[in-house]
C-alpha cells in the first residue's frame, strides 16, 4: 500500500505517491501511515491545564527572574550573572511554548495560538507569522538535499565544498566553527536577521515583522527609560543570549548527527526525515524540562501537532519511535565537529574526514586510470 499524500505542517504537501519508506523500516509497509496517524492522534490534543502550567512554568519565572536580576545588580553582578543563567532556561522554555503555537498545538483553537504566539514573539524577538512560514519550510524539507536553504542549517556535500572557490570555502568553515556558529549566531539569528523584512513577503507577514520591530521599540526604550540603558543590557543580554546559543545548538543537533539521513528529492520521504533524520536527545531530566521536551525530536516532525508536554508520552507509547538515531550529551556537543555531508558513505563527517574521503576517491580514480 502506499502513501497517497502526507501533508506536513502548514499544510505543505510533502509526499505525493511515495512510499514511506522510513515507516518500512520500522518494521512496517506503507499500512505503517495510518498506524501514526491514529496512534499519535491521542496526544496531538492541547490541555488547556497543561498549557496554562506551562506558562506558568515558562513565561512567568522567566519574567519574574528578570526582575530578580535588576534588584541584584546593587549585590553584585556576579550575582546577576548566576540568576542570569537560571533566566535563560526559562526563556528557552519560553521559546519552545511560541514554537508550539507556531504549529497551533499549544491552545485548543487557532485564534489562540495566534495571539500566544505573536505576544511571545516579541519576547523571543521573532515575528510570529514569519518565523512560522520559515519553520513550516523546515518541516516540508528537512533532510533534502534538493530542497536547502531555508529554516535550516546551511550544509554543503563534499564535492559542493570542494567545488567552491577558496573564498567560499573560507566563509563555509567560519560560518561552521563553533565559536561563530554558537557565539556569533544568536545575535545575528535572534535580535538581527528577524529585523529584516524578507524578500516578496505577504501582508501577514510583512505585518507580523513591522508589528513585532515596532512592539520591541517600545519594550526597548520604555525599558531604558525605567531602569536605565546600561541595566536594561546588563539584565537583557545573559539570558538572550545563553538561550540563544543552546537554542541554536538544540537546532544543531536535532538533525546534524553522523549517521542521520539526506536523500535527493526523489527518494526522500516525510517519514524517513522524521524517523531516521531527526534524533532522540536523551538529555538529563532537569535540561530536559528547559528545553520544553523538543530532544524528541523524531515524534515532533512525524506530528508537529503534538505539544511538548505530550512529546515524552508519545514516545513511550509507540514502538515505531523505539529504534530512531538517540544521542546523548555527549554525543551531541561532539556533533559539532561535523560539517559536511559523504553522499557516498551515507554520513556526516568532519573536514579532515571529507579530506581523506576525497583523497581516497581520487586514488581509486587514478588506479582505474592507469588500469
Amino acid at each position: 500500500m502506499v502513501l497517497a499524500e502526507t501533508t506536513g505542517p502548514g499544510g505543505i504537501s510533502d509526499n505525493a505517491g511515495r512510499e514511506p519508506r522510513g515507516a518500512a523500516a520500522a518494521g512496517g509497509t506503507g499500512s505503517r501511515v495510518n498506524f501514526w496517524t491514529e496512534a499519535l492522534a491521542p496526544y496531538a490534543r492541547p490541555s488547556m491545564s497543561r498549557s496554562i502550567g506551562g506558562l506558568l512554568t515558562s513565561v512567568v519565572p522567566y519574567l519574574g527572574l528578570l526582575v530578580a536580576m535588576y534588584y541584584s545588580l546593587r549585590v553584585s553582578y556576579l550575582v546577576t550573572l548566576a540568576i542570569g543563567v537560571l533566566a535563560a532556561g526559562f526563556l528557552l522554555r519560553t521559546y519552545i511554548v511560541f514554537h508550539d503555537c507556531s504549529h497551533g498545538s499549544y491552545l485548543p483553537t487557532k485564534r489562540g495560538n495566534l495571539w500566544l504566539g505573536s505576544i511571545l514573539g516579541v519576547l523571543v524577538f521573532a515575528p510570529f507569522a514569519n518565523w512560522r512560514h520559515n519553520h513550516a519550510v523546515h518541516h516540508a524539507t528537512a533532510a533534502d538535499l534538493d530542497r536547502r536553504g531555508q529554516g535550516d542549517v546551511p550544509t554543503l556535500t563534499i564535492a559542493e565544498y570542494n567545488a567552491k572557490p577558496w573564498r567560499a570555502r573560507l566563509g563555509y568553515r567560519l560560518f561552521r566553527n563553533p565559536l561563530v556558529m554558537f557565539g556569533l549566531g544568536p545575535l545575528f539569528a535572534m535580535i538581527l536577521a528577524p529585523r529584516i523584512m524578507p524578500r516578496s513577503p505577504r501582508p501577514r507577514i510583512r505585518r507580523s515583522v513591522h508589528g513585532t520591530n515596532l512592539a520591541l521599540a517600545v519594550l526597548i526604550i520604555g525599558g531604558c527609560l525605567l531602569v536605565g540603558w546600561r541595566n536594561f543590557l546588563l539584565i537583557q543580554a545573559p539570558p538572550a543570549l545563553l538561550a540563544g546559543s543552546a537554542g541554536i545548538w538544540l537546532f544543531y543537533v536535532q538533525h546534524q548527527f553522523e549517521d542521520t539521513f539526506w536523500e535527493r528529492n526523489t527518494e526522500w520521504t516525510y517519514a524517513d526525515a522524521a524517523l531516521r533524520g531527526s534524533s532522540y536527545l536523551k538529555l538529563p531530566k532537569v535540561l530536559q524540562f528547559f528545553t520544553g521536551n523538543i530532544g524528541l525530536h523524531h515524534v515532533h516532525h512525524l506530528n508537529s501537532r503534538i505539544p511538548n508536554y505530550n512529546l515524552q508520552a508519545a514516545h513511550d507509547a509507540n514502538p515505531i519511535f523505539h529504534d530512531v538515531p538517540t544521542l546523548s550529551l555527549w554525543d551531541g556537543l561532539r556533533a559539532v565537529r561535523l560539517k559536511l555531508w559523504d553522499e557516498d558513505a551515507r554520513r556526516l563527517v568532519t573536514f579532515a574526514g571529507a579530506r581523506a574521503a576525497t583523497a581516497a576517491r581520487l586514488s581509486v580514480r587514478a588506479s582505474s586510470a592507469q588500469a
